[in-house]
């Protein structure tokens, strides 16, 4: 992806039209391990995603600026960006077949994004480009001492709406789909194509990063969650993260699993089970949560995971769920490596649309994602460091 030299903060404020996306490196460059030795893909290996696309300009700075100063970013990078195109690109590198719902204008932004997008074989026939309007775009700050990012957001304009999507596209794009994503952006369309993907009886992933309108309508729909550290709280109003996880299963009564990144802190994952058959021990779900945090290994670098047995899972004042409780570590990169969490999120729900559609069981899925989030890390930009499956850091966890 293009880097430019180090400049002044004016130039990453200037017209986003200036700009244009260079295409990725060719993927051969990057491959380290031989194809053959890796398992077999699954026929049925396409994932259908909906929601906002944008163009990132990325700064890197040393430090983040104190009101009305002027400084210099040490680094700046445009690529691509948006939840559902980085979870994609991650998806489509990790060898899965890509397709996008979304919207962007017929403006250098717009042709960018697509080009990004295509390059990693991502199949943008289903975008809908609107002849007026501008593309959505994202002004990123990258604190290298704090090792944070700021985000500052430009909607696009005009915005997706139901009637942008023929009833001919939508059957086209659900056709064979595995699995269909919804970052929880343009809440009209995706609960329209949640609607048709649960008759067609596809598994829907749906992303809850912050609460936004029309969102519940979407994980009504939901067989999957993945949710930000705050948003099971927010939605939930529980004390604690597992007893919001626990009112999670029982407000969504489809859901198979919900997980909660926590960066660093790694994840934590509560399964329903069908199994509840009398002799089901009940526990209180923070005592078991702690009790999984005193047994997880912090001495190893490489993701690990540790998991209850199936239990009926107790939330004082809320319920009980059947279920079990795991605990994902994150991998522990060495600081001098760690460069910008940009899209660390987007890539962990990439790879979980990659175990969802390789049948991988949570113990092997949760490390997994946790190692593809890592390489994110290492490089400026959510789509930068995204690894191929090819790449032999993801060797362990794909045999």
């Amino acid at each position: 992806m293009l880097s430019f030299s180090p400049t002044s903060n004016a130039t990453l404020l200037s017209s986003p039209t200036s700009f244009s996306l260079p295409p990725s490196p060719p993927r051969s460059a990057r491959f380290k391990m031989s194809i053959d030795s890796l398992p077999p893909l699954p026929e049925n290996r396409t994932v259908l995603g909906v929601g906002t696309v944008v163009v990132d300009f990325l700064a890197a700075v040393a430090s983040y600026p104190k009101p009305d100063d002027k400084i210099r970013s040490t680094s700046l990078k445009v690529q691509g960006g948006g939840n559902v195109g980085n979870a994609l690109t991650c998806a489509a590198r990790l060898g899965l077949n890509a397709r996008l719902i979304s919207k962007v204008a017929n403006d250098t932004q717009g042709r960018g994004i697509l080009e990004g997008l295509q390059d990693d074989g991502i199949d943008t026939s289903f975008v809908v480009v609107s002849k007026e309007g501008n593309s959505p775009f994202t002004y990123i700050i990258v604190d290298k001492e704090t090792k944070t990012r700021t985000c500052i957001h430009t909607p696009g304009y005009p915005p997706m709406i139901p009637d942008d999507l023929s009833q001919l596209s939508l059957s086209s794009a659900l056709d064979g789909a595995r699995v269909l994503y919804l970052d929880g952006r343009i809440h009209e369309t995706s609960l329209v194509v949640a609607q048709e993907a649960a008759r067609k009886n596809i598994p829907i992933l749906v992303e809850g990063e912050r609460l936004r309108e029309g969102l519940d309508g979407l994980l009504n729909l939901a067989d999957y969650a993945i949710c930000s550290a705050k948003f099971p709280l927010a939605w939930t109003e529980a004390a604690s993260v597992s007893s919001a996880l626990v009112s999670m299963l029982l407000k969504l009564p489809k859901i198979k699993f919900a997980i909660v990144t926590l960066g660093e802190d790694g994840c934590i994952m509560l399964e329903r089970s069908v199994d509840e058959t009398p002799q089901i021990e009940e526990m209180d779900v923070d005592s078991l949560l702690e009790s999984l945090k005193q047994r997880k290994d912090d001495s190893t670098a490489i993701p690990t995971h540790v998991s209850s047995p199936v239990t009926k899972l107790r939330a004082n004042g809320i319920g009980t769920v059947c279920g079990r409780l795991l605990v994902g570590t994150a991998e522990k990169i060495p600081p001098e490596e760690l460069l910008d969490t940009t899209g660390a999120g987007d890539s962990f729900i990439g790879a979980v649309l990659y175990a969802i559609c390789t049948n991988m069981p949570p113990e092997k899925m949760l490390p997994f994602a946790a190692q593809v989030a890592g390489a994110c890390c290492r490089a400026l930009g959510a789509r930068t460091g995204l690894p191929h499956r090819t790449d032999a850091r993801l060797a362990s966890f794909l045999s």
